[in-house]
């Protein structure tokens, strides 16, 4: 029976790559090797046999290793979204399209927004735990920037479509951009008490230099301001009272707008949060 690992492989400046692996054949997929030599490294001391890479887009902090680790392990089979213009792919795919890693089977869900061909991935093992693996879609507390596509197309992967996965899914998103995301809710979504706790966990985890991932989706949807559209606050905050998908526009417009204040670790400021 598939069970499922997520081993965290931290890249550039603060990206992350994973490793889903299916415990029972001790197969696995990368996802988003943009620092090749990091992820091969991982790979190497994690004993594990890499048979995929699943791409969420095609930007190079995410796509820009692929050609790399590809050569490195040839044979490898190279994922990215059908409407994407992905580094090395070999496997274009669609929505709800399958990828079998080992006995895992990994659905690939179009998120459009970020970019027109964006993917984020999910599967869930026998014992029923899930893993999402977001790219720039969903962010811990935050959402990605809208590059290529529309609001409304994000407003749909993320809210409508992400949102409605499992509650306990554990969410692996592609960067470390939480505090700055934190920064930003608390300016929109005071009165929210559960925020104001993580905010202080996330202060807490940069300071000892830890991740903040994975979420999951029902944290998500008790502190990520992008899916709490239907807070009669923020909605009053945003003008938009009674309209979900408006207040959604207004928080990424506002957010586009967003400087914060200095994060407690010295990193670069996020490109794509």
């Amino acid at each position: 029976m598939a069970h499922l690992r997520v081993e965290i492989i931290p890249s550039l400046s603060d990206n992350y790559c994973y490793c889903l692996i299916d415990t029972s054949s001790n197969t696995a997929a990368l996802v988003d090797p943009a620092d090749p030599d990091k992820a091969l490294r991982a790979v190497t001391a994690l004993g594990v046999t890499v048979t995929t890479i699943l791409t969420t887009h095609h930007h190079y902090d995410h796509a820009g290793g692929n050609a790399a680790v590809a050569n490195a392990l040839p044979g490898i089979e190279v994922v990215g979204g059908a409407a994407d213009r992905v580094e090395a792919c070999t496997r274009p795919v669609r929505n709800n399209d399958i990828v079998e890693v080992g006995a895992l089977r990994v659905r690939c869900l179009h998120t459009p927004g970020h970019t027109r061909g964006h993917m984020c991935y999910y599967t869930q093992d026998a014992s029923g735990e899930g893993a999402l693996f977001t790219g720039d879609a969903l962010f811990c507390v935050g959402c990605g920037r809208v590059m290529e596509g529309t609001t409304e197309e994000m407003y749909q992967s993320i809210y409508t479509h992400l949102s409605s996965l499992p509650a306990d899914t554990k969410v692996w998103c592609g960067h470390e951009y939480t505090e700055k995301n934190c920064q930003f809710a608390t300016t929109v979504d005071k009165e929210n008490p559960a925020l104001a706790q993580r905010f202080a966990w996330v202060i807490s985890q940069r300071e000892q230099g830890l991740p903040t991932v994975p979420s999951t989706i029902a944290m998500e949807l008790d502190t990520n301001p992008f899916l709490r559209c239907d807070s009669a606050s923020i909605q009053q905050l945003c003008e938009c009272v009674g309209q979900v998908d408006k207040t959604f526009a207004k928080l990424r417009g506002m957010k586009d707008r967003f400087r914060g204040t200095p994060l407690t670790q010295c990193v670069l400021v996020p490109r794509y949060c």
